[in-house]
């Protein structure tokens, strides 16, 4: 991989690691306790819950993203980076771009 793609990557990881740094936040904001002195009712309460976990969920997901994001910009100057740490080859530069967090190709990944 040469050093211009190599930069383009890296700025693409650093866009990202911001974007997620942005999700965590509003995860972090809805996944806050439900005070229970909120009269919102029964059912109105259950589905609170119900969306407080799947946000839990979402959250969980975006803070593994940031963490492989950050390892990944680490790895951008490395002879390593671009290829799949399973299989050996080169992960294509679509796919690079498109989930830099990801460090197998897409054979591997399955």
């Amino acid at each position: 991989m040469d050093d211009k793609i190599k930069n383009e990557v890296k700025d693409k990881i650093l866009e990202e690691i911001e974007k997620t740094k942005k999700s965590i936040q509003e995860y972090k904001e809805i996944t806050k306790p439900i005070a229970p002195e909120n009269a919102i009712g029964r059912v109105s309460r259950m589905d609170a819950i119900n969306n407080k976990s799947v946000a839990e969920a979402a959250l969980r997901k975006a803070e593994e993203k940031f963490s492989n994001l950050k390892y990944m910009l680490t790895q951008v100057g490395e002879n390593e980076f671009g290829l799949c740490v399973k299989c050996k080859r080169q992960i294509p530069i679509g796919r690079v771009l498109l989930m830099p967090q990801s460090r197998y190709c897409v054979n591997c990944a399955q």
